[in-house]
């Protein structure tokens, strides 16, 4: 009988994929994950179009749960929630904020491409535990007796700059372990660690280094099966690497190493760093990224077969070891979900939808679903740029084509104040909406040219960005929706700070010696899939 140590109590969360939905007979509807076989239900890759980058994976019981990283956006680590590893929906997130160093909060400074680096998440004692690392700040860990929460406040395991990837690992004698590589990748090294997981016990030791095979080692996933310790590890770079295992009968090595998953004849390029992961039936499986240009670093799911003590993950390569991504396989559940993540929000709640995320730690007494029920209003602050605002509020994109509408009420308005649309990154697109000396005006600034619209006479405009082929379209509505106009021309969408770009929401107020700030109240954020096909 196997002993699949970790896996075995893992619990993975609920979203789908989606391009075009497929109507299987007994089977219901699949949808980008999934398509129709002559013969059986198979889903097709990705699974998530969502940026949910470098993801890690368990089960417990019957259900799976996914974490992702997040970087400076709040709140962090989002938790999804699957009862078929194909369709997802988000459920949580392990940490609302950060406050170990003030430009978190964009004070002083800002944490664009800092923050919440890869996560790993175990269950273990009837807790779910996150190990993250930030890579200014140390290592920390965090648990909860439900993936849904409340999370305990992060702890440093391990404080300190320069730190990546932690994997925590509890052995049968009760030995406690953390794995971790280091800013810039590699070595993998080894910790004893308190059996409660808040902190290390030693200085660690370096179990692999090879800077010839094994270049930007990093992500590592300890796991234990049949006796063997196995280090799940990618290793060449996000868009060009390729994934190992390492396999020893000591947690301490020395270990023998395999690729055992790259590019090959597939148009997926740097297919890695993910968690693997098995059914209650015993078959295994790997989720994975891969780094889709603008889109971010979108999942993959594997087949895994296991020959003579080594995984075969996906479909055979050239020499039968090093596998190669599939683009379908039969699906992995006799019972398939319909669940995606969370698109759009009417703000007629008390709380907003979990997948929402701030730029940063948000200001709380800079927004509230509370001063005018059924809006979101949003306070503007002084800023020199969008980048240097606070409180802009976003979300991911979870298609290779989507629209993204927010209708505005703009009667709070104050001179110096702009209002809009973005597509979130270091080289931000945006449609906004200014007020000088109490008259209202459309602009855009795309990829860093200006262009100047109309004249904005109603209190209500819906403006509108239309994503697809990693290409943005801005348009508005002065007449609810019925008719939209374009401004600017197409373009591009940026992969940046190590995020895809994301539709946002934002205000702020370049006049920072205005007397008044101004806020806007956003009605509702519409999110709708567009069936095309994505040109990978």
């Amino acid at each position: 009988m196997k002993i699949l140590k970790t896996w075995q109590h893992s619990i993975p969360y609920r979203t789908l994929s989606h391009v075009l939905l497929f109507l299987i007979p007994s089977c219901g509807f699949l949808s980008p994950g999934a398509a129709q076989s002559t013969s059986r239900a198979e889903y097709h890759n990705p699974i998530l179009w969502g940026d949910y980058s470098d993801p890690d994976v368990i089960r417990v019981g019957n259900e799976y749960l996914l974490v992702a990283s997040t970087f400076s956006f709040m709140p962090g680590i989002p938790v999804l929630k699957s009862t078929d590893l194909l369709h997802w929906t988000i459920v949580g997130h392990v940490f609302p904020r950060l406050d170990i160093d003030p430009r978190y909060s964009m004070i002083g400074g800002n944490r664009y491409g800092r923050g919440a680096w890869a996560p790993a998440i175990r269950f273990h004692a009837g807790r779910y535990y996150v190990y993250f690392p930030t890579p200014d700040e140390g290592i920390f860990m965090s648990s909860a007796s439900s993936p849904a929460g409340p999370w305990t406040p992060p702890v440093a395991v391990l404080a300190g700059p320069g730190y990546e990837d932690p994997c925590p690992f509890w052995d049968d004698d009760g030995q406690a372990y953390l794995i971790h590589s280091r800013v810039g990748a590699g070595p993998l090294i080894l910790h004893h660690m308190s059996p409660d997981g808040r902190t290390v016990l030693d200085a660690g030791t370096v179990i692999e280094r090879d800077a010839k095979n094994l270049p930007t080692l990093e992500g590592p996933k300890l796991y234990k099966r049949d006796g063997y310790y196995y280090i799940f590890a990618p290793y060449g770079g996000v868009s060009t690497g390729a994934q190992a295992v390492l396999r020893s009968r000591s947690i301490e090595g020395p270990y023998e190493v395999r690729t055992v998953l790259a590019q090959g004849s597939t148009s997926v390029n740097g297919p890695h760093q993910g968690g693997y992961i098995e059914t209650p039936g015993g078959k295994g499986w790997f989720l994975h990224f891969h780094s889709a240009g603008a889109y971010g670093r979108i999942d993959y799911l594997e087949p895994v077969r296991w020959d003579n003590g080594w995984p075969v993950i996906g479909k055979a390569g050239s020499d039968e070891v090093t596998g190669e991504p599939v683009s379908s396989a039969p699906v992995p559940a006799s019972s398939l979900s319909n669940a995606r993540p969370a698109t759009s929000d009417e703000f007629s709640r008390s709380e907003l939808g979990l997948q929402w995320e701030w730029n940063h730690n948000p200001e709380p007494a800079h927004w509230s679903l509370e001063e005018r029920r059924g809006f979101l209003r949003l306070y503007a602050m002084p800023a020199h740029s969008l980048l240097e605002a606070r409180n802009t509020l976003t979300e991911m994109g979870q298609d290779p084509g989507y629209s993204f509408t927010v209708a505005l009420q703009l009667k709070g308005l104050a001179d110096g104040q702009q209002a809009g649309v973005a597509m979130f990154s270091e080289r931000a697109g945006s449609l906004f909406v200014t007020q000088d000396h109490g008259k209202r005006q459309l602009h855009a600034l795309l990829d860093g040219k200006a262009f100047d619209g109309p004249a904005i006479t109603t209190d209500l405009v819906q403006l509108r960005v239309t994503v697809s082929h990693e290409t943005a379209t801005y348009a508005w509505s002065t007449n609810e929706g019925k008719t939209f106009q374009t401004l600017g021309t197409p373009t591009p969408i940026f992969f940046t700070w190590w995020k895809a770009a994301r539709p946002a929401i934002f205000t702020f107020n370049a006049d920072e010696d205005a007397q008044a700030m101004g806020y806007v109240d956003v009605d509702w954020a519409h999110y709708a899939p567009l069936a095309i096909a994505p040109k990978m």
